[in-house]
């Protein structure tokens, strides 16, 4: 009798011991969900991870941890990530670019959500019936004036090879942002006396095909749209445009180190850093209580050495040299 006693309560410690490992997290658990792979958008994670780390949370200390994952630019698989992260349930979200924010808004209303390289909530179409975005969603976020600053920079840099001025662009039209900066670039366009003229490019897979479609229309630049296709995309796209000796302009810094002449945007890492101090502020009050979606603080004005000097380009001396 004594041994079966001992068996019993040897099992029943096992049995509270695996019932423990299966409740809420000993330690926060972050679910981290990039759309897809890509070296520039790479670089809003790290800096997602300095801010927490700076904050006093890192898996050093083995005080938070944070399951990463990549869909590598499938749907189906993006959609699978975020249900097991709402599954589980991991303590918060960090989504990096569009279709991660939108789809984790899709599958929770509970879980925080913090956004990165994402734009506004209304740009995403997530607002409810009375216009309010969602109450779980906060990082950092984007909005549309900015480009304009970055587009108009191109009739100053550059003279036209005819009459007026020809900018060539590629947008994807599943994709809000990227559809909205579409017609708000033709908008500027016509203020600027400038052509534009735009092909859709839905996966990048077709890239080289609708790159040198446009560079057969003998355009004088390439702007670079803020889209994720563009950017899972731009080695292909600079490659050809390099040997046709069209340059690059954009509106995100992280391009301008891969090649693009000059932009003026939001510095990726530090869109990353700020959506991870929101996020590291709500670990450590384990409270949403001030924290709402805000725009992106850190904008530079950037330039490509290389490129410039490929293209014999002025550029202004309030522009920085990316290194």
């Amino acid at each position: 009798m004594k041994l079966l006693k001992y068996l019993f309560a040897g099992s029943l410690l096992v049995f509270l011991g695996s019932c423990h490992t299966t409740t809420k997290n000993a330690i926060p658990v972050i679910g981290f969900v990039d759309a897809f792979e890509d070296a520039t958008i790479s670089q809003a994670r790290v800096g997602f991870t300095d801010a927490l780390k700076k904050n006093g949370f890192s898996e050093d200390q083995k005080n938070i941890k944070i399951e990463y994952r990549n869909a590598q630019g499938s749907i189906p698989t993006l959609t699978q990530i975020v249900n097991y992260f709402v599954s589980e349930p991991v303590d918060l979200l960090a989504t990096c670019t569009t279709l991660s924010s939108v789809t984790a808004v899709q599958k929770t209303k509970s879980i925080p959500i913090f956004e990165m390289v994402s734009p506004t909530p209304e740009r995403m179409k997530v607002l409810d019936a009375n216009g309010k975005a969602p109450a779980n969603l906060f990082g950092a976020v984007e909005d549309l004036q900015y480009i304009d600053t970055s587009f108009s920079i191109i009739p100053k840099l550059l003279k036209p090879k005819g009459d007026k001025l020809v900018i060539g662009m590629i947008y994807n039209q599943s994709e809000p942002q990227s559809a909205d900066a579409m017609e708000r670039i033709k908008s500027m366009a016509t203020q600027l006396n400038v052509t534009l003229i735009g092909l859709p490019l839905n996966s990048s897979a077709d890239a080289q095909l609708v790159t040198q479609s446009l560079l057969d229309k003998n355009i004088d630049a390439f702007f670079a749209n803020p889209d994720n296709t563009v950017f899972a995309s731009f080695e292909t796209i600079l490659k050809n445009c390099n040997q046709h000796n069209v340059p690059i302009f954009t509106s995100e810094a992280g391009l301008v180190q891969r090649g693009a002449v000059a932009a003026f945007g939001a510095d990726i890492y530090q869109w990353g850093y700020q959506a991870g101090e929101q996020a590291a502020q709500y670990l450590k009050t384990h409270s949403t209580t001030g924290l709402k979606p805000e725009m992106v603080k850190v904008r530079k004005r950037v330039y490509n050495p290389a490129a410039v000097k490929k293209y014999n380009i002025a550029i202004p001396s309030n522009f920085e040299a990316v290194k």
